[in-house]
């Protein structure tokens, strides 16, 4: 077959591809079927696009901070903003784990959050409650290590069991 007619047949293949017009197995076999098992590189989208959609959760920590410690807002009003800022950090893990792009910003991002919600709430509600924080903390750190145990994160198993080991710890100092 004439190379030019190869090369415009597998850009229309990686055209499909990409716009999901077939199955990705057809593509993917029909790209082996053409090339001879030379797959081109595809043409998805660029890395700094890519990024920019990974670093968007980023804005949730200094806006969520901003809005706990430097508001003067009411107690109900900060915990129900908080909540929205942290349903959004879990809602852009959960799109980019459905997506296929990288989770992990957007984990830790939220896996923070979560953090600084509970002890937030916490120090509220029970003030001179230490045991009950120590037990937020390391139910924290319970979440941390189940996160690490189903994503196969090393660093979230790692902060699980320091973070644990310090509570425990500080809780007999």
């Amino acid at each position: 077959m004439d190379e030019n007619r190869k090369k415009v047949i597998v850009t229309e293949i990686l055209y499909w591809k990409q716009n999901k017009m077939l199955p990705e197995q057809y593509c993917d076999y029909l790209l082996a079927l053409y090339t001879e098992g030379n797959q081109p590189v595809e043409q998805g989208k660029s890395k700094t696009k890519l990024a920019k959609y990974n670093m968007m959760p980023l804005l949730l920590i200094p806006v969520f901070v901003f809005l706990l410690y430097f508001t003067e807002l009411s107690f109900d009003l900060q915990m129900g903003l908080s909540s929205i800022i942290l349903l959004s950090g879990v809602a852009f893990t959960v799109y980019f784990f459905k997506k296929g792009m990288a989770f992990q910003i957007s984990l830790v991002i939220t896996a923070l959050l979560l953090l600084l919600f509970s002890v937030e709430l916490i120090v509220h509600f029970f003030p001179e409650g230490v045991f009950i924080l120590y037990i937020v903390l390391l139910g924290n750190c319970l979440l941390w290590l189940l996160a690490g145990k189903k994503f196969k994160l090393m660093y979230f198993h790692l902060s699980g069991y320091v973070g644990m080991a310090l509570i425990v710890i500080s809780m007999f100092l």
